[in-house]
């Protein structure tokens, strides 16, 4: 018997942040969000979320609402939730772009059928609980500010910092040798420059690194999202593994990184790539070519990245996780989810996402 989506409905609502998240793109105090419902015949509810994030994916808290209204609602209401596949193709070919509208209506999808079934979503993608550790964002300001939150972060107990950098190259480098100078081999770094850096300067600041032994990790998105051939310019002079973030918005854009050889890693976003379906795909791709691929998220409600969470468990080409958004929220009235301990990320074992209705 077919389970029909009776309604689709969404708010928005603003999430205040503990502290100021800033990058070489943005500074964030609040984000906003909208939550999405997908409600059934038999009173199941999905939930789903996107986070507006103009400098990454163009869409506005309004812009989202107003697609989601015009566009994505009405190619998915009085569907049967059974034929999710087919749900998901024609609300995908509903309208152009929109990625982050589409990954809150999808993960809502997702959440609902999962509940239909009553399975977990990390189950119906065929994983299980295991043990996600995330790293810790320290955001881009003054070498001695950022050695100070490092510490603090370590001393939480964190094992993998994430630096912003990318908007002053000679800094950059104090910043990242201040935290190296505090918190020695013992701790991972990461170093993500947003799009900050050109490729002559970010093969001059990775090569004094490696030339330093300061033992970082990866370095994500050194140049701007289009200059494909600029990350390839860098992987081929560096031997620090190059991940690519913005330049990868969907399966074709990762498809023609890996045919160029441009990156060593991919970092999978819903918001990015429109939810689950394409972000599995994107993880099956760099799996063929023996790239591994990390899961991250935007500032973000602990819904959406809890949806990322479950992908992460689920497919076995995603290695590195990048899930504290979560932890920088002030104010989040979600109950259900992801939870944390300590760096640890501990999944719910109810079926869908686990978000509580």
């Amino acid at each position: 018997m077919e389970m029909e989506i009776i309604d689709l409905h969404y708010e928005k609502r603003p999430i205040k942040l503990k502290q100021p998240f800033i990058t070489a793109l943005r500074k964030v105090t609040q984000i906003d969000v909208v939550d999405v419902c997908i409600e059934l015949k038999n009173g199941i509810r999905g939930r789903g979320s996107a986070a507006s994030t103009l400098k990454i994916t163009g869409e506005s808290l309004d812009g989202i609402q107003e697609i989601i209204n015009q566009a994505l609602k009405p190619a998915v209401v009085h569907q049967g939730i059974q034929q999710l596949t087919h749900v998901i193709t024609d609300m995908e070919k509903s309208c152009v772009g929109n990625s982050s509208a589409k990954a809150a209506v999808e993960i809502a999808l997702y959440d609902a059928y999962c509940q239909y079934y009553d399975i977990p979503l990390y189950s119906l993608l065929g994983g299980q609980i295991h043990s996600l550790e995330t790293d810790m964002t320290v955001s881009i300001d003054q070498p001695e500010m950022m050695q100070k939150e490092a510490l603090k972060r370590v001393s939480e107990g964190f094992a993998i910092l994430k630096l912003k950098v990318g908007n002053d190259e000679k800094l950059d480098f104090k910043r990242i040798q201040r935290i190296y100078e505090a918190v020695g081999d013992d701790i991972l770094l990461r170093l993500d420059a947003n799009q900050g850096w050109s490729k002559k300067q970010a093969v001059n600041i990775i090569r004094q690194l490696e030339q330093d032994q300061m033992g970082i990790e990866l370095i994500e998105q050194p140049v701007p999202a289009g200059d494909i051939e600029g990350l390839k310019y860098i992987r081929d002079r560096v031997t620090t593994p190059i991940m690519a973030d913005e330049s990868v918005f969907s399966p074709a854009d990762a498809f023609r990184l890996l045919e160029m050889e441009a990156v060593d890693m991919l970092n999978i976003k819903l918001m990015k790539m429109g939810g689950i379906r394409h972000a599995w795909q994107i993880a099956d791709l760099s799996e063929a070519a023996g790239i591994p691929c990390m899961i991250g998220s935007m500032m973000e409600s602990v819904v959406s990245v809890t949806a990322a969470a479950h992908l992460a468990a689920a497919h076995p080409n995603i290695t590195h996780y990048d899930l504290d958004a979560p932890l920088w929220m002030s104010n989040e009235p979600v109950k259900g989810g992801m939870t944390f301990e300590g760096r640890k990320i501990k999944l719910p074992e109810a079926s869908g996402i686990g978000i509580q209705t």
